[in-house]
């Protein structure tokens, strides 16, 4: 029996989705970048891009949340083939997190080797300020806890085991580029490795939370990318993530501030040149061959696991 999810999400859903891209794209992509809050500008670094709206691609998720626009965008970086999102799907807009993480296995399906996620972030280290850019070195996984994760019922043995390691989730060498890079930029100051936790949401969290959070050791808190890690984790996947923390983490019981979507937005803003810089760089660092951007064939068919 085909593994299946409760929503009827499947592997020949997959496949649509795929043959559909691949009819778009003249070549393979290697790389998939998936944009958080307001960083579809990263979209913009890419070279003869092919914009493919959410809402063309057959069984593909749509977005509902500003600052995400909801196109899939194909383009190279230094002759690198890319594959952008610019928008991320959530928990909490109501979709499986089958479906929110179906992107990374079409990736995969299409070639991909790498995926680069980055985030929105509230920063719970009191050491953060708003604009840095925290590196994701691990990550606390709290829907997973409850029982709630992407490959939650059968197993499909074509993208991964059943049970398998997330330590060194996120690749070591990449991160140490980053920092290299960040350093060569003027970013360094600004420039952090740390702990990421996911929450539900759409809410905030809230002050005893955010203390509850730094007894944990985490250093930023967002309300996405750990389901998309863990299923690139699982069809073998090289993972680059980071977070920009866009606001701090309230924990005084009667402050006044109060974290909001527009504050966000803003704090993107005004790193847009920078982060775009910085990916570029990371991607260029990354040794690709550029002469495996192969033509994609008319099958579609899983590429082997990793």
């Amino acid at each position: 029996m085909a593994p299946i999810d409760e929503d009827g999400f499947s592997l020949t859903h997959l496949q649509k989705a795929t043959s559909y891209i691949k009819g778009k794209i003249p070549s393979s992509p290697r790389i998939l970048i998936i944009c958080g809050s307001g960083l579809g500008i990263l979209a913009d670094s890419l070279q003869s891009p092919i914009v493919i709206p959410y809402g063309d691609i057959p069984n593909f998720p749509e977005s509902t949340i500003k600052g995400h626009s909801g196109q899939l965008v194909f383009g190279t970086i230094s002759g690198i083939n890319v594959l952008c999102m610019k928008g991320r799907f959530h928990y909490y807009e109501g979709h499986s997190l089958k479906k929110i993480t179906s992107p990374v296995r079409i990736a995969k399906l299409l070639g991909v080797e790498l995926l680069i996620i980055t985030n929105a972030a509230g920063g719970v280290n009191q050491k953060y300020k708003v604009g840095d850019i925290m590196l994701i070195k691990d990550h606390i996984n709290f829907l997973g806890f409850a029982g709630t994760h992407p490959l939650r019922g059968l197993n499909d043995d074509d993208f991964g085991d059943r049970f398998f390691p997330v330590n060194r989730s996120y690749d070591k060498n990449i991160r140490k580029i980053a920092v290299e890079i960040g350093q060569s930029l003027g970013i360094g100051p600004n420039l952090h490795e740390g702990v990421y936790a996911m929450v539900g949401g759409p809410n905030y969290e809230s002050p005893s939370e955010v203390r509850a959070l730094r007894t944990l050791n985490v250093d930023a808190v967002g309300m996405s990318t750990i389901p998309e890690v863990l299923v690139a984790k699982h069809c073998g996947l090289k993972v680059f993530g980071f977070s920009l923390i866009t606001n701090e983490c309230v924990a005084d019981y009667d402050s006044e501030k109060q974290p909001n979507h527009e504050e966000v937005l803003a704090a993107v803003n005004s790193r847009t040149q920078q982060l775009k810089d910085f990916v570029i760089k990371v991607i260029e660092k990354c040794n690709f061959n550029v002469s495996k951007n192969e033509n994609i064939s008319s099958d579609v068919k899983l590429s082997n696991k990793t």
